[in-house]
């Protein structure tokens, strides 16, 4: 079994952020592998209630392109 590439692994992560806040704009900040998963970090835009908000999040990928778990806390 191939193992999972950063880009790979950046890629899962941004488009299941882009389902689930519905953006199109977000910054990557950090891509690290530890403990054989994938941590992608970073921020995005979001709207809420008409007042935009800049969301924080963390992403954990593991090697077969699961994500196992997410994270998200306004700044």
């Amino acid at each position: 079994m191939k193992a999972l590439s950063e880009e790979d692994a950046q890629q899962i992560a941004l488009e299941y952020i882009k389902k689930r806040k519905n953006v199109e704009k977000i910054h990557v900040l950090t891509v690290q592998q530890k403990d054989g998963v994938w941590i992608i970090s970073g921020t995005c835009p979001i709207d809420l209630q008409g007042h935009p908000w800049t969301e924080r999040f963390e992403v954990v990928v593991d090697q077969k392109g699961k994500i196992k778990t997410t994270d998200f806390a306004l700044l």
